[in-house]
């Protein structure tokens, strides 16, 4: 991605979200960093000086239109980069409809509602798409049904995607990681009665640095789906 650009991110706040965004930072790029709340975003223009905020709940994406509405949204956006998500673990016969909505919401509805928002800033810039999904978009686990299925979910709206804007030259890529060292994955070890050690698992930069990759690389190609494993 030749020169600067303009990248809206969500997830910034902590692990791969805020790797990328401390890459795209320190070559000088335009950063938009969505934030749930004004506290949050505050925090996040502290962090990363310059950047932009933008706030909006991803827990109920039905009310991000009005509070885009009462925002400036950038008139070029070169990338958005969906990283933010949630993970409740638990049995099917156990979990309740509010935890399945909550995981839907965040990790599916409401990336569809931000593309949508962003998708003719994307086609003027011949922009692109980065869907975070995860090992979990691939494959499903006992116990991992529903953030499971938010992931197949955004496999699914990705690929739509790329389909529908490809003529429009908006490139569009899923990453998979699997387990990255993270405040998710120490939730997760948590919900499992597992002991957390991160340097098991893969480091959030290395994450980064595929995702970089894929935005930077030459117009004549393009990376669809990229699965990123733990190395030890």
């Amino acid at each position: 991605m030749a020169g600067m650009a303009t990248h809206v991110i969500t997830g910034a706040g902590s692990g791969i979200g805020a790797a990328v965004a401390r890459r795209l930072h320190a070559r000088g790029d335009e950063l938009v960093l969505h934030a749930r709340d004004a506290g949050r975003a505050k925090e996040l223009a502290a962090e990363f000086p310059g950047a932009r905020t933008l706030v909006g709940d991803l827990a109920d994406p039905d009310r991000l239109s009005w509070a885009f509405s009462h925002q400036t949204l950038p008139d070029r956006v070169d990338s958005l980069l969906h990283i933010a998500g949630v993970i409740d673990l638990g049995r099917v016969g156990d979990l309740t409809p509010k935890t399945w909505r909550h995981q839907l919401d965040v990790n599916l509805i409401s990336p569809a509602e931000l593309t949508r928002h962003f998708l003719p800033q994307l086609r003027l810039a011949q922009g692109h798409v980065v869907f975070v999904n995860s090992g979990s978009g691939l494959n499903a686990y006992g116990d991992w049904s529903a953030y499971a299925a938010s992931k197949h979910g955004l496999k699914a709206l990705a690929d739509s995607l790329r389909h529908e804007e490809h003529g429009n030259g908006v490139r569009v890529t899923s990453v998979y990681p699997g387990r990255t060292a993270s405040a998710m994955q120490a939730k997760v070890h948590q919900q499992e009665g597992k002991e957390y050690d991160p340097s098991k698992w893969i480091d959030p930069e290395s994450v980064a640095t595929t995702i970089v990759m894929a935005l930077d690389l030459p117009r004549d190609a393009e990376v669809n789906d990229l699965t990123v494993r733990p190395g030890r």
